[in-house]
This record gives structure tokens, sequence and C-alpha cells, in this order.
């Protein structure tokens, strides 16, 4: 099981993400959704990077909080290896956020992460009983990191 991170982009408002926690989290949710041998890709990147790959993925000109690409369908799936997917999370939209919420930035970015994760494993959020689904996993693998 391996984590391949990118990132992260400079301290956003004096806060800088853990990426020693991240990594053990992430490593955990894999654990978590039965994926222990698999790998994840996690890009901590800035407003400006996310808006352009928002723009060009989802036809979105703003920057959002996290990003998910599944390699579990499509056509490169035969060729993925371990890797599930990428994740990526804005990590100024994530302090913007923990601000909002009174959570810190470590706490932000690692429910992003669960977020971008189950994306890739095919839960959505579009219709309501699937936001239900997709919300009690969320909650479930938050409680699973301790």
């Amino acid at each position: 099981m391996a984590i391949r991170l990118s990132g992260p982009p400079p301290a956003v408002r004096g806060s800088r993400v853990d990426v020693r926690l991240l990594r053990t989290r992430s490593t955990a949710m894999l654990s978590a959704v039965g994926h222990r041998s698999s790998e994840l890709s996690i890009a901590l990147v800035t407003d400006a990077e996310i808006r352009r790959l928002n723009a060009d993925w989802r036809g979105k000109e703003r920057a959002t909080d996290v990003l998910s690409f599944s390699l579990l369908e499509g056509e490169g799936v035969g060729h993925r290896g371990k890797l599930l997917g990428d994740v990526v999370i804005s990590v100024e939209t994530a302090a913007r956020q923990a601000a909002q919420r009174h959570r810190g930035l470590d706490e932000e970015v690692g429910r992003l992460v669960i977020h971008g994760l189950l994306h890739i494993l095919g839960h959505d959020h579009e219709e309501d009983a699937d936001a239900k689904i997709m919300e009690a996993e969320q909650r479930r693998l938050w409680r699973a990191l301790g």
C-alpha cells in the first residue's frame, strides 16, 4: 500500500498540511475500504491549479475543494496497476473551509481525502439516497481513523 503525495503548496494563512499525518490517515483509509494493497495519489494544490483542472475536466470555471479521478473505470483500467486514482485538494479552499467550520486544516484535508476516495470507489451524492449512503460512509471512515 502506498500513498503518492505531491505538493503541498506553500503555507496557507500560516498553516501547513502535516504530510506525515496525511500519509498515515490515507493509508488507514485504504485499509478501511478494503484496499490495503492499493495505491492512492494525492495532490495538494493551489486554487489556481484546481480551478484549471475543474474547468478542463468538469467545465466549471471556479476553484473547488476536491476533485477525484478514478482509474477503476474508463480506458486505462487495464493499465492502472495498484493505483486506484488521484485525489486533488486545494489547500487554499481547504483552509477557508476549515476556518468556517472551526476545525484544523489537517482535519479538513483528511475529510476531503475521504470524500475524494469514496468518489474514486464509485460513491456519489447526486441523488438524496446516494448522498445519505456516501455521508454515512464518510462518517464511518473518519471514525475508523480514530
